[in-house]
């Protein structure tokens, strides 16, 4: 735990009493401030009592000396309209902050300097968020994770010189993070996502932009420039004279970190000072995963792994699971759980990494379902349509591939194995990669994935 001291004798408001309201009001506690924290969960106010956490109803307490308001990331804050306890706060002058801008608090006040990199995008922040953790172990260097992936941030051990601190942050949090100060910033893409709390593209891709912009004094923004907002964010950034590093995997670059066939290739003034081979690493397969550890070399290049060490790690790199998770091989058919994309976006990731694709797609359709992955149909050999985006997604695809209305899991997956097996020629694989929230059927991607997994391991060998 990392005790809160920066609050020691204030009076601070807490609202959110999930996994990280838990930890961030511990963590106050044991910094000597004055917590007094709720929840519109009832189950969620008991759980906290229970752990010895001071609660009451906010609607009800004097906010005259309360010092801030500490806002679980998951409680909206300006979209689609402020949460009644954010309007309390704000009427009061009170500042609403979140658990991240306690821990940069903390750390330039006990530790300025120790080590951290700060990672953000709408697709890819988890992977690369454990490649970077998993370098730097692989190194010998302890290297925390937490945030929005991993534990919450001040569960984790304090901020100190040989600890580097790997640290993913969603859109939420940075917009609850005003002085976030990063040793190394990393924006990996930018498109339309959670547009439901950020208003429009402009606010989201704002709120994204403060993570690299600010970078401490001496530190490193890493910035991917294959979408037309992050490049235009990069941009902003060598304008003002920060450190930048430009990644990209669809265009070649004079200065930065580019894709040049199975290989990464680190330029500077034009030449290339350093090659980052990725064939054979199936962890890191397909252009988005080249992105990842693009991003990856970067940050750990930035704060002093040597080139050859960080390429031994990539190799070692195990990945994640529900992205791209490998679970196991029948014959010559490969099942493929990526259970993480929830979006059309994410979606696309992997559809460009395989041929020979058995599809298992659908769940809770967001925007836009799958017409932006129409220049990929010709990937799929069969879908199997799951969840409450079947219809539409049937809709979608047509005449161009062939389709099961399969309903669930349970029904699609020995489907596909069926076909996929019987395919002569090619290298066929059975892909869950839904491009769908999970919440039609399931309470989150984890648990969807964890069934694809369990389902997969139950078939037949022959």
């Amino acid at each position: 735990m990392i005790p809160v001291t920066s609050f020691r004798g204030r009076r601070v408001a807490l609202f959110g009493l999930g996994g990280s309201g838990l930890a961030t009001a511990q963590a106050l506690i044991a910094g000597g401030a004055e917590v007094t924290a709720f929840d519109d969960s009832a189950a969620s106010v008991a759980k906290a009592e229970a752990a010895g956490i001071p609660t009451a109803d906010l609607r009800g307490l004097d906010w005259t000396g309360v010092a801030a308001l500490v806002l679980a990331p998951g409680v909206p804050l300006t979209h689609p309209k402020p949460h009644w306890s954010v309007e309390l706060a704000k009427a009061a002058d009170v500042e609403v902050i979140g658990d991240i801008e306690l821990f940069v608090r903390e750390r330039r006040a006990d530790a300025p300097g120790a080590p951290m990199v700060a990672i953000t995008g709408t697709n890819g922040k988890s992977t690369t968020t454990a490649l970077i953790a998993h370098l730097f172990s692989f190194a010998g260097r302890e290297a925390p994770i937490g945030g929005n992936f991993g534990p919450a941030i001040l569960s984790l051990a304090p901020p100190a010189p040989e600890r580097v601190h790997v640290i993913e942050c969603s859109s939420y949090q940075i917009d609850l993070a005003p002085s976030l100060d990063a040793s190394v910033g990393i924006l990996l893409n930018l498109s339309p996502d959670h547009l439901d709390r950020h208003g429009d593209m402009t606010h989201y891709a704002a709120i994204k932009e403060r993570l690299v912009a600010g970078v401490e004094p001496g530190g490193t923004a890493v910035v991917g420039v294959d979408d037309d907002w992050s490049r235009t964010i990069a941009n902003r950034l060598q304008e003002a004279g920060r450190r930048l590093v430009r990644i990209s995997v669809l265009h070649d670059l004079a200065d930065g970190i580019c894709l040049a066939g199975d290989a990464l290739e680190v330029r500077e003034g034009g030449r290339t000072v350093f090659t980052v081979p990725l064939a054979g690493t199936g962890s890191l397969r397909g252009a988005h995963n080249a992105q990842n550890a693009a991003a990856a070399f970067a940050a750990a290049r930035a704060l002093g792994l040597a080139p050859e060490v960080i390429v031994e790690g990539l190799k070692s790199f195990p990945g994640l699971a529900h992205r791209m998770e490998q679970v196991r091989t029948i014959g010559k058919v490969l099942f493929v759980n990526d259970s993480k994309a929830t979006n059309a976006d994410a979606a696309e990731r992997a559809l460009t990494s395989f041929e020979d694709i058995y599809w298992i797609l659908g769940g809770k359709p967001k925007a836009g379902g799958i017409e932006p992955l129409r220049p990929f149909f010709g990937r799929v050999r069969k879908a199997y349509l799951i969840g409450e985006a079947a219809e539409a997604f049937a809709a979608t695809l047509g005449d161009e591939v062939p389709f099961e209305m399969s309903g669930t899991l349970e029904n699609a997956i020995p489907a596909a194995a069926r076909d996929a097996s019987g395919l002569e020629a090619g290298h066929p694989v059975v892909l869950l990669s839904p491009a769908c929230a999970s919440f039609d059927q399931f309470p989150n991607f984890e648990v969807r994935g964890d069934r694809f997994r369990t389902l997969v391991q139950s078939l037949p060998s022959g």
